[in-house]
Parts: structure tokens; C-alpha cells; sequence
């Protein structure tokens, strides 16, 4: 596990290149008061607004935690495996002004001076398909919470992971198309509709990533001691996964998923 995840920063270090291009568009957007959630995010966060602490989970490079901020966190922490994004969080979070920390550390290994501190634990936007152990990662979440403390969780529907990113209709993709599939997958380099092939250049690094079924996340969960309180399934996503199929035909789909829990007192 510690090798994957160790392959995966390195990784993470080719996606820092296209973040870094987007800073002063980052900065002015923040600045602005701008929060870098989809639709379905709000209806779920907005209720937990303002906190006194939000601990964002796999923060990468602080747009969505700096967007905790401006939402009404008075303080926000990010938690990430990588360096670089670490780098450019907290550079981001100087310039602004903003009550920010910063940690770079596998989630797996979140600072124990941070247990029992948050009222929101917050993660999301392909952030556990990274992770090689769901119950050792909720169980980080847990006691991250203060008694009666939220963890808010938006990430790609784990059945979106089935489907053909490259075909103009839904078709289980050769490699991935298997819900149930219990297997660490490995790649190299980046959907280009992610990260521009400008960016992606020398040797790139090996990711590991694997799927996590809906059940395996809310009793990861469970397990862990937090209620869950409310669940989602939304058509929105949060990125062009899927650019040759029509919108119409997409939004027939889940392809995010809520899960809001709770820390009992």
C-alpha cells in the first residue's frame, strides 16, 4: 500500500504542472469570493456553514479548501500526499490572506494534533479512487471530527468508473467495466481531458488506482462510528469524463455521489 501511494505522489507531482498554469485565474476567482463546487455540493454544505474548523481530505492544490473558506469555514486546513500541491496551496492561501494550514502527508497518516478538531471533514472529486484501504481512510476521518462534527464526501459515482470514457455511448470499457471489480488498476500519464498533454512529458509515474463500491464506502464508514445522515446520486459531474457522449444522454446517469455523515456526541 505505502508503495502505491508513494507512486501516486509522484504522479500528482505531473498534475501540479497544469495547477501551477492556472494560478492567477485561481487567485482571482477566490478573491472574488468564488467557491469551486457543482450544483449538488451546496445543498450539502451550505446547512454546515459557517465552522469554526474544515479539514479538507486530498486538498491537491487548496482551490476547493480555499473555496471552504469563502463558503464560511473560519479556519481550513488541506491535508495532501504531494508536495508541489502543497507548494501551491499554500502559496494560493499567503497571497490571499486567508486562515489556512497545510500538511503534506498520506491521508493515511493525517497528523494525530488534528484529531477531534474539525466540524467538516470535506473530500471529493477523485480523491479515493487513490486509496488502497477504505477502512483505514474513514477510520482518519473519524477521528479528525470533534463529537457531532460532519463528514461530507463528493466524489465520481463508482459507476462511472464501468463506462468507455473515449465512446459516444454508454459501453462498459474493456479494462475498468466491472462495478464489482476488486482489483489495484495501473496506468501511465493522464486523460488528456484532464491534464493537456502539454503537461505531461519525461518519464511519468505509475498510478495505482481502484474502484470502491457504494456499500464498501458508506460501510467503511459505518464501521468507523459515524452515522450516516443522507446520501446523493446526482447527473452532475464535476469533470468532462465522458467529452463524445451527448449531455442529454448523460444526464441519465448517476455519475456523483453525496454521502453526509456524523460523528455522534
Amino acid at each position: 500500500m505505502i508503495s502505491e501511494h508513494e507512486s501516486n505522489r509522484k504522479a500528482w507531482s505531473e498534475a501540479a504542472r497544469r495547477y501551477a498554469a492556472e494560478t492567477e485565474e485561481t487567485l482571482a476567482f477566490l478573491r472574488s469570493g468564488g467557491t469551486n463546487f457543482v450544483a449538488p455540493e451546496y445543498a450539502f454544505l451550505q446547512p454546515l456553514m459557517p465552522c469554526d474548523r474544515a479539514i479538507h481530505l486530498q486538498c491537491a492544490g487548496g482551490r476547493d479548501t480555499l473555496s471552504l473558506w469563502n463558503l464560511g469555514a473560519k479556519e481550513v486546513i488541506g491535508v495532501d500526499i504531494n508536495e508541489e500541491m502543497i507548494a501551491l496551496a499554500q502559496q494560493r492561501a499567503e497571497v490571499l490572506g486567508a486562515p489556512a494550514q497545510w500538511f503534506r502527508s498520506d491521508v493515511l497518516e493525517t497528523p494525530m494534533e488534528l484529531n477531534n478538531t474539525a466540524d467538516l471533514v470535506y473530500t471529493g472529486r477523485g480523491a479515493v479512487c487513490w486509496l488502497m484501504d477504505i477502512g483505514a481512510w474513514a477510520k482518519v476521518v473519524a477521528r479528525l471530527l470533534k463529537p457531532g462534527g460532519h463528514f461530507y464526501f463528493f466524489d465520481g459515482h463508482p459507476i462511472s468508473w464501468v463506462w468507455d470514457m473515449t465512446a459516444d455511448h454508454f459501453q462498459l470499457d474493456p479494462e475498468y467495466g466491472n462495478y464489482f471489480d476488486p482489483r489495484t488498476h495501473t496506468d501511465v500519464g493522464w486523460p488528456t481531458s484532464y491534464i493537456p498533454e502539454a503537461f505531461q512529458h519525461g518519464e511519468l509515474a505509475t498510478k495505482y488506482e481502484r474502484q470502491w463500491t457504494v456499500a464498501q464506502l458508506v460501510n467503511a464508514l459505518i464501521e468507523a462510528g459515524l452515522v450516516l445522515e443522507k446520501l446523493g446520486e446526482h447527473p452532475d459531474p464535476y469533470w468532462d469524463a465522458f467529452p463524445n457522449i451527448p449531455p442529454e444522454e448523460l444526464a441519465k446517469l448517476p455519475h456523483t455521489l453525496s454521502i453526509l455523515a456524523r460523528k455522534p456526541e
